[in-house]
C-alpha cells in the first residue's frame, strides 16, 4: 500500500432518527441517517408511510378530487 494516499480510518456513531445508536468504524466520526434497521418496514413487518421532503402530501394534494366528475356528454 502507498504511504499517504488512504483516508483516516476511524470509529464512528452511526445515529438514526428513531433514537437508535450503532457503533462502527468508517472514514467519518459521526453519520446520521433517516432509516435503520430497527424502524425500517421491511425488518420490522410493520407497514409504515416513509415520506421524504412532504412527496405524499403534495401527491394527495394534486391528484384529490374537490368537485364530483362531470358525466362525459355525448
Amino acid at each position: 500500500m502507498k504511504e499517504g494516499i488512504h483516508p483516516e480510518y476511524v470509529e464512528s456513531t452511526i445515529t438514526c432518527t428513531c433514537g437508535a445508536v450503532y457503533h462502527t468504524r468508517s472514514t467519518r466520526p459521526s453519520i446520521h441517517v433517516e432509516i435503520c434497521a430497527s424502524c425500517h418496514p421491511f425488518f420490522t413487518g410493520q407497514q409504515k408511510l416513509v415520506d421524504t421532503a412532504g412527496r405524499v402530501e403534495r401527491f394527495r394534494r394534486k391528484y384529490s378530487r374537490k368537485t364530483p366528475a362531470k358525466p362525459p356528454t355525448n
